[in-house]
């Protein structure tokens, strides 16, 4: 019973460990994104209702947001790649919490059959892991961003599409990987914690890192889709931002998540044709 007792007591003290980190993570990266991100100006001053419907059809307002090229050196590269790093660290965290939860919870326990310490470290590598490989996504994200500021469809100022077309198309784009098999797998896994870990487990910090990358591919894989409709309304667009972060979260905890993502899929390809449908006409 005292044995009982005392392996509740550890599980809850790392429990809570684990959720006041996790917590002041989500608190610091949300702060960081809403005072902008480096960029010189507030998220609240990049977020427009108007630009994150689209762009414009006169082309007026969008020729004006090209007025101030971005002189993108290797010092903007690396703040461009942070804000999306952090801003996907924002984004994503909440909806991995009950899976960084519970690899915690199944990790301690593990090390206290075999009378061994551990539990929140083996976690934290976990964590690290699964964040590196977001790390990763926004150095591609960055590099997207940069090709699409050349090619003159997104606005350096604003960072939304300036093109109907290429607008159409990141909407099309992101409806149809909505309905793929790929991403009903990699949600599947994000949605299934307790399968993941038992099919995946693997023992110790370099263990639990491995496992991190393993579920971070699978979270980006389910995500990247959704991801990509930033550069359609806005990367810094709270409308965008919160919205996905809200959609995200409701595909991998609500009972039909799955649904969701079928729903979110046929919408925004209609979208996408009216779009096109106005870009012709």
């Amino acid at each position: 019973m005292a044995e009982t007792t005392f392996l509740e007591n550890v599980l809850r003290r790392d429990r809570r460990v684990v959720i006041a980190a996790l917590s002041v993570i989500i608190v610091a990266g949300w702060a960081y994104v809403l005072s902008g991100a480096g960029m010189g100006m507030s998220a609240f001053d990049m977020t427009s209702l108007t630009r994150a419907l689209g762009p414009s059809h006169d082309g007026t307002a969008d020729m004006a947001a090209m007025a101030t090229p971005a002189a993108w050196n290797a010092g903007y590269a690396v703040l461009m790649a942070t804000m999306w790093w952090v801003m996907m660290i924002a984004m994503m965290l909440p909806s991995a919490a009950p899976m960084i939860l519970l690899h915690a919870k199944v990790d301690r326990r593990q090390h206290l059959r075999e009378g061994e310490a551990g539990g929140v470290l083996s976690t934290g590598t976990f964590l690290l892991g699964y964040l590196l490989v977001w790390g990763l996504f926004s150095v591609a994200a960055a590099g997207l961003q940069w090709a699409f500021e050349g090619a003159g469809v997104l606005s350096p100022m604003t960072l939304n599409s300036t093109n109907a077309v290429f607008a159409g198309f990141i909407l099309l784009f992101a409806g149809i990987y909505q309905l793929t098999p790929i991403k009903r797998a990699c949600l599947r896994h994000c949605r299934g914690p307790i399968s993941f870990l038992s099919r995946h487990w693997r023992p110790g910090a370099r263990g639990a890192f491995v496992m991190g990358l393993h579920h971070g591919a699978y979270c980006v894989g389910c995500c990247w889709g959704l991801m990509a409709i930033l550069f359609f309304g806005g990367v810094m667009n709270l409308y965008w931002v919160i919205g996905l972060a809200l959609i995200v979260l409701m595909e991998k905890v609500m009972p039909l998540g799955a649904r969701l993502s079928i729903v979110t899929g046929g919408l925004l390809v209609m979208w996408s044709a009216s779009i096109f449908y106005r870009a012709v006409a």
